[in-house]
């Protein structure tokens, strides 16, 4: 029926392009012969000799019918249709010699002047019959091969069942720091090898894998390196990539994917992004997208077709599983969840050690150190941080990497690009005092991270920074922590308080951050008297993802109040707390002033050589005093 559709399509444009040939061609007047270019002087003498029967004139070219044939030269065969050209000069006499001999005159346009006015006219239809020939061509292909070879059906095509041949080249030795992971997959490679082990047991192996975890874990390295090891066909794609304009292209892209890959079975379909159409159906603003919707219960139904004996294996991907629809995450579809976690101390050595494979290093690079400083990091940031050292190295023709490198390139990953700005001397004294007051605090306070830096020099959007690392990685934070933390974030506010008896906009960021922290204190953490251990947060669900939109508020007024009066005692205590500390290490600060002035940038020695000892400091300004 296509093929039909196909064919009498091209026939009506190889139709309508006839018709066109047709009516150019009909304007023009069928000639009985070739015209014979001859002389003017020539053609002058045959007129007034009465040899010219009619004469057409076009423009400064005049065709004439002579009365008897001539032979022009005497050597060609004899003619009765001649042509010549008038003088650019002109020539008065010839109109009075045609009329003294009664030679019939016809005066026309130029020749070929019909002909150009006729495709002036048609050339917009000629424009869109050839932008409709290559839409049409676009959409269905060539008439040889029908839809069948056509653009139509590789749109339709899910993009990963182009290339169901393809074989994963990584493999788990490729992937670090994510032992946990790695285990809960490992099986499933296991089974793609010989799934006849399992399947006369009567075990069936998990029907899909789902990978949660932040961005940059390694989730589409893990499920790359799933195929990799087992060495069969790896068909992925983006959830995005379902999602067209035309309603049914998601649904249909789905159903092609996996009846790929049941005919190379054993084999892994991967879906990248599945929270861009897994979320939960009907929510949000406006209701549902139709077109979402019927990709999500084609995936849906697709799970649900698989027989125990079919080795096919779907692993997804997503940073958000609070939004997926609960028919997704139900056993008989995703039924094992696998959950990638940001990389420990020891993780993220083994992580840089793979990505340090190609890269040589100086004596001086401490792989333990450079892992201790990158708290927080993820793979891929990691990947980023090698990189970017790599690339400073080669900007200054070094032979190898070096630890200055590194150092660099985190401060560029963490604080951002320096800046050149030109600073007024008042305001980089302000700089320096609020970045001051954060350093003394933070090392006054005994459950505060290190300073590992201080500096006044623009990085990114922050005019200064300081920097400090955990000494070990977090996994849960405990009350002293975060209030300690609350008071190093006011310490720049509080320093250029005291010192220059005025605030400024510097501590807008410092503000915002210590807020977000103390209402979470408050309202997740129940660390408040006057609330108590009460989940009062405000609903984080975007309205276009949500599914609590249309829920009313779960507290009071009241209880709104309290939070509000809770969230603004912390943030008091804290900078009062900081005030104190800059009040009685008043000298300790001076002299961390000068320093930041003179040098703009202070490392952690420099740092505890103007404060003094962290512990000493600390010791001198016990909690308890202040």
């Amino acid at each position: 029926m296509r093929e039909t559709r196909t064919y009498w399509g091209w026939t009506l444009v190889a139709a309508v392009i006839a018709g066109i040939v047709v009516i150019l061609f009909g304007r023009l007047e069928p000639g009985q012969g070739p015209f014979t270019e001859i002389p003017y002087s020539a053609f002058k003498a045959m007129a007034a000799a009465g040899q010219i029967a009619e004469v057409t004139l076009r423009g400064v070219r005049i065709e004439a019918q002579l009365r008897e044939p001539a032979a022009f030269p005497p050597s060609r065969a004899p003619t009765d249709r001649v042509r010549t050209a008038v003088p650019e000069f002109g020539d008065p006499d010839l109109l009075r010699t045609l009329e003294a001999q009664r030679v019939v005159v016809r005066v026309q346009g130029p020749a070929g002047g019909e002909l150009g006015g006729a495709l002036i006219a048609l050339l917009p239809w000629l424009v869109f019959l050839g932008l409709y020939a290559w839409s049409w061509r676009r959409m269905y292909g060539h008439l040889a091969g029908g839809i069948g070879g056509g653009d139509l059906k590789r749109f339709l095509e899910a993009p990963a069942s182009r290339k169901p041949d393809e074989r994963p080249k990584v493999t788990f030795s490729d992937i670090a720091g994510q032992e946990n992971a790695k285990r809960e997959v490992a099986e499933l490679v296991d089974f793609l090898r010989d799934p006849d082990r399992y399947l006369k047991l009567g075990a069936e192996v998990p029907h899909g894998v789902l990978l949660m975890g932040p961005p940059g874990t390694g989730k589409t390295l893990l499920a790359r390196a799933l195929a990799g090891e087992a060495q069969v066909p790896f068909f992925a794609i983006s959830a995005s990539e379902f999602i067209e304009v035309f309603v049914g292209v998601g649904a249909s892209r789905v159903r092609r994917m996996f009846e790929a890959a049941k005919e190379n079975a054993p084999a892994i379909v991967f879906i990248d992004e599945l929270d861009a159409v897994g979320r939960t159906r009907g929510t949000g603003l406006g209701g549902g997208h139709d077109e979402r919707e019927q990709t999500l219960n084609q995936i849906l139904s697709e799970m649900d077709g698989f027989s125990g004996h079919e080795a096919v294996i779907v692993l997804a991907a997503t940073n958000r599983p609070d939004v997926l629809d609960p028919a997704l995450l139900r056993p008989g579809r995703f039924d094992r969840h696998v959950m990638l976690d940001l990389p420990d101390r020891k993780a993220r050595a083994e992580i840089l050690l793979v990505h340090m494979r190609k890269v040589p290093l100086a004596n001086d690079v401490d792989l333990g150190a450079l892992a201790a400083a990158t708290p927080g990091f993820s793979g891929a940031d990691l990947k980023n941080l090698v990189n970017e050292a790599a690339m400073l190295a080669a900007r200054e023709n070094a032979a190898a990497v070096n630890r200055h490198h590194f150092d660099e390139a985190r401060d560029r990953v963490v604080l951002g690009a320096t800046r050149s700005l030109v600073i007024l001397p008042a305001e980089r004294h302000r700089l320096a005092v609020h970045e001051a007051g954060h350093a003394l605090v933070a090392c006054s306070l005994p459950h505060a991270d290190p300073v590992q830096k201080v500096t006044i020099i623009p990085h990114g959007k922050s005019l200064g920074a300081t920097q400090q690392l955990a000494a070990e990685d977090r996994h849960t934070l405990p009350e002293e922590y975060l209030r300690d933390r609350l008071s190093v974030m006011l310490a720049g506010r509080a320093a250029e308080k005291h010192l220059l008896n005025s605030i400024s906009s510097g501590a807008d960021d410092d503000i915002q951050q210590a807020t977000t922290l103390a209402r979470a204190m408050v309202t997740r953490w129940g660390m408040s008297e006057a609330v108590g251990p009460v989940n009062v947060r405000d609903s984080d669900e975007h309205p276009f993802l949500g599914r609590e939109i249309a829920l009313p508020r779960r507290f009071s007024e009241t209880t709104a109040h309290a939070v509000d009066e809770a969230v603004r005692e912390l943030l008091d205590q804290a900078e009062t707390r900081a005030a104190k500390i800059i009040q009685a290490a008043r000298p300790a600060l001076d002299r961390l002033i000068d320093a930041l002035e003179a040098h703009e940038t202070l490392e952690r020695p420099q740092i505890e050589a103007c404060l003094g000892r962290a512990t000493d400091l600390s010791e001198q300004l016990r909690p308890e005093t202040v």
